[in-house]
């Protein structure tokens, strides 16, 4: 394949499908993968069901070197990732343990070269109910920022958010300035210095949203029921996949990342190992076509 099929569902296994792609054509990939032993997809070689958690680190680690090959060296890749506890050492932490399994694939894909440039922390407001009552109920799951190149397309600007708070011309510490007690990988605040005029609390075009992002779930009325919310998708496409880019999702699921894709005039490719899915996720995508206008600019109605 020497062209991108852009707004197309490739309907096959991710490892294999990425093969057809040529390398270096892709801006941005923002995914889910299935997770660990939750759920059945109810189609042959899916991941998720490995009978130890290594296998299936090995299994999206395969993946994820197909995504290197065809990501541009500008490019990012975001995994959102959720985790599971064990019922039998088999799968790989005593019964009950938290089997880790974000943080398995995470040093794997360093190990493998991917540079990880932060960990989102999605905190889920309307968090599935659990009746257990020997540990705390689960209401966030991770989404991790992976480069392979310290310099890498990244549009902070894009999603900025308001500051909740006023300027203040007097009584401020300088900015900028290394406490005594600052090591040496202490973080520098001299950007700040230079963005903020005196009476701004910060940059004025508006903050750093931060890597704790509190988006509801989502329902979806359809045969797909992992659905992740449109906004989890939205900020790594705004900050990563440039205009006329392309976004990738390997595990394509419900179709999200085209649907949000569409909405931002971006290019898009999905990857879907059931065809079923793949059928219901393009049915969505053109029923949004047909409700939705494009949104640009003005990042606070893209988010709304």
């Amino acid at each position: 394949m020497t062209s991108l099929p852009l707004g197309e569902i490739l309907v096959g296994d991710a490892a294999d499908m990425l093969k057809q792609l040529p390398a270096r054509s892709i801006d941005c990939v923002v995914t889910s993968p299935p997770y660990y032993m939750l759920r059945d997809y109810g189609v042959k070689n899916q991941v998720g069901l490995e009978p130890h958690v290594e296998l299936w680190v090995d299994e999206l680690r395969l993946v994820c070197h197909g995504l290197a090959r065809v990501l541009k060296p500008s490019g990012s890749l975001w995994l959102n990732l959720g985790d599971s506890f064990s019922r039998h050492p088999k799968y790989g932490a005593p019964a009950k343990g938290l089997l880790a399994a974000p943080e398995r694939l995470l040093l794997a894909l360093m190990a493998d070269g991917w540079i990880c440039r932060g960990k989102v922390i999605w905190s889920k407001p309307n968090p599935m109910p659990s009746s257990v009552t020997d540990r705390l109920n689960m209401t966030y799951e991770v989404v991790y920022h992976l480069v392979r190149s310290p310099r890498y397309h990244f549009n902070l600007d894009a999603i900025r958010e308001p500051h909740r708070s006023r300027g203040n011309r007097t009584g401020r510490e300088p900015i900028g300035r290394a406490p005594a007690w600052a090591g040496p990988l202490a973080g520098s605040q001299d950007g700040l210095r230079r963005a903020r005029p005196d009476g701004v609390p910060g940059h004025a075009l508006g903050k750093n949203p931060g890597d704790v992002w509190n988006i509801a779930t989502r329902g979806f009325r359809g045969a797909h029921f992992a659905t992740f919310p449109e906004a989890l998708v939205v900020r790594p496409l705004l900050a990563t996949c440039p205009p006329e880019g392309v976004v990738l999702d390997p595990f394509f699921g419900s179709g999200t990342v085209g649907v949000v894709a569409e909405k931002y005039e971006r290019d898009w490719i999905g990857i879907e190992l059931n065809s079923d899915y793949a059928e219901l996720a393009m049915s969505r995508i053109e029923a949004t076509r047909s409700t939705e206008g494009v949104i640009t600019n003005n990042y606070e109605r893209r988010v709304a």
